[in-house]
């Protein structure tokens, strides 16, 4: 009933935008130019090594990189995005970006649809708008944060372990006054990490089951965030809430198994974030509460159990040069992986970003770890180490 409820209103809001624009269509002058002159292309590519001084190569992150851990300890290719995108109409905007560094089926280095959307402006400032297809979901800070942006390697498990890929199919409201839109894109502009402009203001539906995973139970997944950045004095803060709730249908798990009917598990979060922009010096924090499948080592079935984590990140912006360092926890399944795998994360990581121009940056981080993570397959699976990853960025 709510799913329907929702859906309704979504297809109101464009009905009632697009007569309104048909209006201002028939009162405006033609621009000349065709479409295609407002199109952009962009991207990033980064290439790492996990493995300098490597003290367990049994430690390792199947989530975070798929490169961390083991014995090779050559270089990958992370991240090889391009970005084209437009404004191509006053209300329409669109934005497509395949990633070319994935691996499939133990081929490495192929092409996959990160992000395909279309948003449509709901009013003539596009303060309220419509997102239409694959993208990020409105949940947590740090996932929405580019990677090309983001200071430490990985994301966070915490947040993370409820959306891997950061995106799904689906439709969501996003609403951000110009004066916040405007400050959005400074903050960007000037360097400060910036997750981009999600709105102020956002809900939404989407399938659940994550980018490129066709839905499993015909449910879909609610999610709501608000975050607002503030201008105090000279500083900037901005601090967030966000919730979503649905079903999630496990996607593997070991045949030993006896898992719920239809592999179907509840699957609910909130968070709270808080962010200081660096100017100089920066802290980016969220933690996380909520309920989702986990594999449970006593009983040798996957359950619904309570889960809880967050990060917090402390930098320092000196001309080219930011250090920066992040402590986090993380006690819960992860319910992308084998058998909704139960983990416990104890995380420190020390870095230190260069970019000595736009289109290059160079990142080192030194991370302490001590995980557990176990399935049906590997149990009493506790690892601990640490490690030097370095980072190439292209920015084009």
């Amino acid at each position: 009933m709510f799913k329907n409820l929702i859906i309704s209103a979504f297809l109101l809001l464009i009905t009632l935008s697009f007569a309104q624009a048909q209006e201002e269509k028939n009162k405006e002058v033609k621009s000349s130019g065709g479409w295609f002159e407002k199109i952009h292309l962009g991207g990033y590519m980064q290439v790492r090594n996990n493995g300098l001084f490597q003290t367990n190569s049994n430690l390792e992150c199947e989530q975070c990189d798929e490169a961390w851990g083991g014995e090779q300890n050559s270089l990958s290719l992370r991240r090889l995005r391009f970005k084209i995108y437009g404004q191509i109409h006053p209300r329409v905007f669109f934005y497509f970006q395949p990633d070319f560094s994935k691996s499939v089926t133990g081929a490495h280095n192929v092409g996959k649809v990160k992000d395909a959307f279309v948003d449509l402006g709901l009013d003539r400032n596009n303060e309220f708008r419509l997102r239409v297809g694959q993208s990020k979901v409105p949940f947590g800070y740090e996932n929405l944060q580019s990677s090309s942006q983001r200071l430490p390697l990985d994301r966070d498990d915490a947040l993370n372990s409820g959306l891997k890929d950061e995106r799904d199919l689906g439709v969501f409201f996003y609403w951000a006054s110009k004066q916040k839109r405007s400050l959005m894109k400074e903050l960007k502009k000037d360097g400060m990490k910036h997750s981009g402009n999600f709105g102020v203001f956002a809900l939404g539906i989407y399938n659940g089951q994550t980018a490129n995973h066709p839905d499993k139970n015909g449910k879909f997944h609610v999610v709501t965030r608000f975050s607002l950045p503030i201008e105090v004095g000279n500083q900037v803060i901005e601090p967030g809430i966000q919730a979503y709730t649905g079903k999630y249908v496990l996607q593997e798990t070991s045949p030993e198994l006896n898992a719920q009917e239809g592999k179907e598990y509840t699957d609910r979060r909130a968070a709270a974030s808080f962010v200081l922009y660096p100017k100089p010096f920066g802290i980016q924090a969220e933690y996380m509460i909520g309920q989702g499948p986990e594999f449970n080592t006593e009983t040798q079935k996957i359950e619904v159990q309570n889960l809880q984590g967050g990060y917090v990140t402390f930098s320092y912006i000196i001309g080219e040069f930011i250090p920066f360092t992040r402590l986090q926890y993380y006690d819960g399944g992860k319910k992308h992986e084998l058998d909704a795998r139960s983990y416990t994360v104890k995380e420190q990581e020390l870095g230190l970003e260069w970019q000595p121009n736009k289109a290059f940056e160079l990142v080192a981080m030194y991370t302490f770890s001590n995980r557990r993570y176990e399935d049906f397959q590997f149990q009493d699976n506790h690892q601990a180490g640490s490690l030097l990853r370095i980072q190439a960025q292209l920015n084009f």
